[in-house]
């Protein structure tokens, strides 16, 4: 029966690039996919497109392109990418642009259309994790991308497209389109496409399959995590696949890393809802057949339910922090006392702050309350969020005094500001998004 090898080059914007490297040229594969898009970063690419209209794309393009395009060009390695981001066609020049560098004859296709602000701006729609509506952004409101399915990058495929880059699409159709284009699922084939959903979403975070974000020493030891392998997923034409790694790189592919990849960020695994359909993966089947060899079965889905997502991001004000350090006996106490001189003369000085929070990292950051032994160092953060950079600014710059104004024995002060984007969800009739296919040809 034939099959097809698909890599997961990357699994977040700034992953590592040598594995994908690694898979180009020994990984004998027929797509290499990059998945590196989450919320937030498309509503900060949407914040420098505005800067820069040739800007937009993800910030490694360049470097992952040229690491990995003359090697899978030789291999007839296919790419597909969300690194696009919020500028797709801008990502499709420039890839053109390396590729005549290389010498290199290749199709580049921007597939395009999930930018859908127009649409939201243009009815009161409800948000969904608040109950609010989209009117109480005001002008904050900065982007809105609609999660697109499979079929545009099928479309792309099948006009010989050699590199695909589309903006925001939802994670396991990156992997899903290939098994379309390459098998001939019809696009209301549910079973079919839960199962290739099932694989893409094993195999959209690189290498957290492979035993990245798995290990814990003692408990689920993975061996050589500083050279890592991503994963290879092995696909027939019926569905059957098994998740695999290069041969003597680092990592695991067992059960278990399966296991925790397949339950992540699934909210129910009997109704997964994507673009292309409502995906099932409650009978899904995971076996260890041989060393870093899985076998995954029993994906199955149904149809859609008539929606796409759509990420909105807004800007959320400023968030000002400053840290500090405390160490030796009585270094908690002297933390605390940090904070309430932090927080009094933020008071005092009129500082206006929407929220603030005080963390003893090591102590009580993460669980707030637990009971331990006193340690013997301690870091203070205090954090907070204003309207203005300069207000935020002050929160630094308070703690920064505690070098001469506060507790004895503080060191190792920084501070920080940043602008904050804010991420909200709401649901659109799925006609409404238009997706669109653009190609690019360069000659050798």
């Amino acid at each position: 029966m034939r099959s097809i090898r698909l890599g997961a080059g990357a699994g977040y914007s700034g992953d590592r690039i040598e594995p994908a490297v690694d898979l180009a040229a020994s990984g004998k594969l027929d797509y290499l996919v990059f998945e590196c898009l989450a919320e937030r970063t498309i509503a900060l690419a949407q914040g420098a497109r505005q800067a820069d209209p040739d800007t937009g794309y993800d910030p490694l393009l360049e470097q992952r392109i040229r690491a990995v395009l003359p090697v899978a060009s030789r291999s007839r390695t296919r790419i597909i990418s969300n690194m696009g981001a919020a500028n797709p066609l801008a990502a499709a020049r420039h890839i053109a642009g390396i590729a005549r560098e290389f010498g290199l004859a290749l199709r580049v296709a921007a597939v395009t259309g999930d930018d859908v602000l127009d649409v939201i701006t243009s009815r009161d729609w409800p948000i969904e994790e608040t109950g609010g509506r989209i009117s109480d952004l005001g002008d904050r409101l900065l982007s809105a991308n609609a999660y697109l399915g499979a079929a545009p990058i099928v479309e792309a495929l099948a006009a010989g497209a050699d590199v695909v880059i589309t903006g925001r699409v939802a994670d396991p159709a990156l992997f899903l389109a290939p098994m379309i284009h390459e098998f001939g699922w019809p696009l209301n084939d549910w079973d079919r496409l839960g199962q290739g959903t099932l694989i893409g979403h094993l195999m959209e975070c690189a290498g957290q399959v492979t035993g990245g974000y798995f290990a814990d020493p003692g408990r689920k030891d993975v061996s050589n995590l500083a050279r890592l392998g991503f994963p290879i997923a092995e696909i027939r034409a019926d569905g059957e696949a098994v998740i695999t790694k290069l041969p003597g790189t680092g990592g695991a592919v067992t059960a278990a890393t399966c296991k925790e990849q397949l339950l992540y960020e699934i909210h129910d695994p009997a109704a997964y809802f994507q673009p292309d359909l409502t995906a099932d993966f409650s009978d899904a089947s995971v076996e260890e057949i041989a060393p870093d060899r899985v076998r995954i079965l029993g994906g199955r889905g149904r149809r859609h339910n008539g929606s796409l997502k759509v990420s909105v991001g807004y800007l959320d004000g400023w968030i000002g922090e400053g840290e500090i350090s405390y160490a030796g006996p009585g270094a908690v106490a002297r933390g605390r006392l940090a904070i309430e001189i932090v927080r009094e003369r933020l008071a005092i000085t009129k500082v206006g702050l929407s929220e603030i929070r005080a963390d003893l990292i090591g102590l009580n950051s993460l669980y707030p309350g637990a009971s331990q032994a006193e340690p013997p160092e301690v870091r203070l953060r205090i954090a907070g969020r204003a309207e203005s950079q300069a207000e935020a600014l002050r929160i630094g710059n308070e703690v920064e005094t505690l070098y001469t104004n506060g507790p004895a024995g503080g060191g190792g002060a920084s501070k920080t500001v940043r602008r904050t984007i804010g991420v909200v969800s709401v649901l659109i009739p799925r006609e409404l998004a238009r997706p669109r296919v653009g190609i690019l040809e360069t000659t050798s």
